[in-house]
């Protein structure tokens, strides 16, 4: 009796088992989730971006449909918002940087009762269009503080440098630029192409010598513009650069003092955050106030702590 007992006991613990493991096989899934957001994969930002949401993926156990254009697109944007919705994803991640070209097709994941979560650009949106809430900074406040930085550092007469004119968070940035330094700043649009960015900020240069500071609105446009400046009257010009955001150059950049500061929104939280945030709202609806993730600003004082953390791909 004692070894069938013995042998009863095995089994059921067996079966428990399996049926357990099941269960964890059958929930290691549960819910899917889709972003679809403007920045291009080659893009040092948005590596960083994907980074986080694939890591809270795999600590939370769930499906990760990411999607993004190989180029600012906003069109080819909402054509991959259309595809993701037809999924039926148990949630939808987006960024809006062009609210008119993207508003009717994440109403139409709003109307199929998909939630939504808007990240980076479109705070000001978000709720109208029916999102449950935005993750990211304020981009025109950020802005603002940069240009009052830029003032206090002896700046009377900037440049902003705009790699993705019409996007519309990087557009609040020159505005918010424009603001904080005092109304005396231009913007210089470019293309996102380094050599082209380099070129037209020594152009500008040259044609309006009273400039002594630019803000560029990211680190595909703060490297060539580190380079513009080194040619510019061979690197002695006085002139100062901030810029939005981080990439290991850029840090080092920040560090060397060639740089002034780099504005920091914290874009591994921006990737992350959304599937800790949906994965609590649709099982147990619970849901925060908008998280605001940055601006910090990195300084040459604390960039050295930063690179390595950049380098692998957190910061």
């Amino acid at each position: 009796m004692k070894l069938i007992k013995q042998k009863l006991n095995k089994i059921a613990l067996a079966t428990a088992l399996s049926v357990s493991m099941g269960l964890v096989a059958s929930s290691a899934y549960a819910e899917r989730y889709a972003y679809v957001t403007h920045g291009q994969s080659s893009d040092p930002f948005w590596s960083i971006v994907k980074n986080g949401a694939n890591q809270a993926a795999k600590e939370l156990g769930v499906e990760l449909d990411y999607r993004s254009p190989q180029q600012f697109d906003a069109v080819r944007m909402a054509r991959l918002i259309d595809a993701a919705v037809a999924t039926n994803p148990d949630g939808l991640v987006v960024s809006v940087p062009d609210t008119e070209a993207l508003s009717a097709s994440i109403e139409k994941a709003v109307r199929k009762g998909i939630p939504v979560i808007t990240i980076n650009a479109g705070e000001n949106a978000s709720k109208d269009l029916g999102a449950i809430m935005h993750i990211g900074q304020s981009e025109f406040a950020a802005a603002v503080k940069a240009g009052k930085y830029m003032k206090a550092k002896g700046v009377t007469n900037g440049v902003c440098v705009n790699q993705e004119q019409g996007n519309s968070s990087l557009d609040a940035r020159c505005a918010g630029f424009v603001e904080g330094l005092g109304g005396k700043a231009d913007v210089l649009a470019t293309s996102m192409d380094p050599t082209e960015i380099r070129n037209a900020i020594i152009a500008y240069l040259k044609q309006h010598p009273e400039v002594n500071g630019i803000l560029t609105l990211g680190s595909t446009a703060a490297e060539p513009a580190v380079d513009a400046l080194a040619a510019y009257k061979k690197g002695d010009n006085g002139i100062k650069l901030g810029t939005f955001d981080l990439s290991p150059r850029v840090l080092k950049d920040v560090s060397e003092g060639k740089i002034e500061f780099a504005l920091d929104q914290q874009q591994f939280l921006q990737g992350y955050m959304p599937i800790v945030v949906m994965q609590n709202y649709t099982r147990f609806e619970l849901l925060p106030s908008d998280i605001a993730t940055g601006p910090n600003l990195i300084t040459k004082e604390k960039a050295a702590a930063v690179i390595k953390l950049s380098k692998e791909g957190y910061r």
